[in-house]
C-alpha cells in the first residue's frame, strides 16, 4: 500500500491566502482556475462564497469558475444519481503517480494551508491566529480512469462524473481521475470508514511553535535514517531530527510505500479517526 500526501487547496499562490479553520474544522477551499468547469464558487454549499469573497476582500467573487478538486465532500453540490468521490491529476504530477505505480488501494491523504477565522461585527470573516499545514480529507484508491483529451469514453462509462472539471476538454493526455472505494480497506484488517471524505478537525502537520508553516512533526516510520520509508521529494537531509521535517517547497504529491507496516497503518487509523462510518 503507497500513502500520498497530496498538497490542495487555496495557498499564497493559489487563491492568494490560506484556507480557513472554522472553530477547528478545516474548510479547503477551492482553487481559482481557467480551465473549463461547470462550477463556480456561487454554486458551493456550506457558506464557500461568502468565506472565499470575505478572506480575498472581493477579489474573487461567486461568479468565479472554481476547479473543485479533490471532489470528496458530498454536501458540496447537488449531486448525480451515483456520485462517487473523486480526484483528477493531469502533468508533471500525475506522470508522478504513475511512475510510481499509484493504483487501487493506495491512499491519498489530502493537506493545505490553513487559518483560523472569525467573524467581525459586520459578520465578515477575517483571518485570525498562525498559518498551518493541516490534512483534512483523505481517498482510497478504486479505480484510476485514463481520461486524456477525450471524456466520451469515461463518461459513457461513468455518466455520473459529468460535473467534473477533468472530463471536460483541454486537458493533456495524461489527464486522469482516480475513484473512490466506498469503504476503507486496510491490511491490517477491516474497517468502518468510509473510503473517501472530509475531516471534521484534521490532523495538524506544521510543528507546535514553529515560525515557519513548512516545519512538520511527522512520525519517525517517514524518516529513512530511521528505518522509514521515505517520501519522494525529500533528501535524508530534509529530516530535521527523527520526527520533524522540512516539507518540500515544490511537488504536489508526495509517496512514501507504507506496504503492511502496522506503525505505519496505525497512524493513519489515528488521523482518520472521527472520520465518521462508511
Amino acid at each position: 500500500m503507497k500513502l500520498i500526501l497530496s498538497r490542495k487547496g487555496f495557498d499564497s499562490t493559489a487563491g492568494g491566502c490560506p484556507s480557513p479553520l472554522i472553530d477547528g474544522r478545516p474548510v479547503s477551499l477551492p482553487i481559482p482556475t481557467r480551465m473549463p468547469t461547470p462550477t463556480r464558487y456561487g454554486d458551493l454549499a456550506n457558506g464557500v462564497a461568502q468565506l472565499v469573497g470575505d478572506l480575498t476582500n472581493g477579489r474573487i467573487t461567486p461568479e468565479r469558475p472554481c476547479h473543485l478538486d479533490p471532489d470528496i465532500d458530498a454536501s458540496a453540490l447537488p449531486r448525480r444519481h451515483g456520485w462517487r468521490a473523486t480526484f483528477g491529476q493531469v502533468g508533471p504530477a500525475q506522470s508522478h503517480l504513475a511512475n510510481n505505480g499509484i493504483c487501487a488501494g493506495d491512499l491519498f491523504i489530502f493537506w493545505g494551508l490553513f487559518q483560523s477565522v472569525a467573524r467581525t461585527g459586520g459578520g465578515r470573516w477575517s483571518f485570525t491566529g498562525r498559518r498551518e499545514h493541516r490534512i483534512f480529507g483523505w481517498l482510497q484508491v478504486d479505480e484510476v480512469i485514463n481520461v486524456g483529451t477525450n471524456p466520451e469514453a469515461c463518461l459513457t462509462r461513468h455518466p455520473w462524473l459529468k460535473d467534473h472539471p477533468h472530463v471536460r476538454e483541454g486537458w493533456s493526455v495524461s489527464n486522469s481521475i482516480y475513484v473512490g472505494r466506498e469503504s476503507l480497506e486496510l491490511p491490517n484488517g477491516p474497517s468502518q470508514v468510509r473510503g473517501a471524505g472530509v475531516l471534521p478537525q484534521g490532523h495538524r502537520l506544521t510543528k507546535a511553535g514553529s515560525p515557519n508553516v513548512s516545519t512538520w512533526t511527522v512520525p519517525t516510520w517517514l524518516n529513512p535514517s530511521h528505518g522509514g520509508t521515505g517520501l519522494t521529494y525529500h533528501r535524508p537531509d530534509s529530516w530535521l531530527n527523527a520526527e520533524t521535517l522540512r516539507v518540500a517547497s515544490r511537488g504536489q504529491e508526495f509517496i512514501a510505500d507504507i506496504g503492511e507496516r502496522q506503525d505505519a497503518l496505525e497512524w493513519v487509523r489515528q488521523v482518520l479517526n472521527g472520520a465518521g462510518e462508511g
